[in-house]
């Protein structure tokens, strides 16, 4: 951990709550999970976790997400996990690509 008097601790994830409602690019650097609904584009550089109650209406970029909410979206990804109660409708591009059973993708793999 780095010294935490200057302000440098270690990262910490970022949560968009149930309820919140952004429009626009979302842009970081550290682990998000996202609860609320996004109307634009996601570019994430560690990872990204769409909650159940999560929306994503656009393009999403990461290293890896797991998605137990919606996305309806290009969606490109190093690893992609949709869950029993995810659901992705659009394009996907990935090297690794898990589906639960129950889980919902309308699109094409690239």
């Amino acid at each position: 951990m780095k010294n935490q008097k200057n302000g440098q601790g270690s990262s910490t994830p970022t949560l968009i709550s149930k309820g919140c409602m952004i429009q626009g690019k979302i842009e970081s650097e550290v682990f998000v999970r996202i609860d609320g609904n996004i109307k634009g584009d996601v570019t994430i550089g560690e990872g990204l976790i769409v909650g159940e109650n999560g929306l994503i209406e656009g393009n999403v970029n990461t290293p890896e997400i797991v998605v137990y909410g919606t996305v309806n979206g290009i969606v490109k990804a190093d690893s992609i996990d949709i869950k029993s109660s995810g659901k992705i409708t659009g394009e996907i591009h990935t090297g690794s690509l898990q589906v639960e059973k129950g889980a919902v993708y309308i699109g094409k793999v690239v």
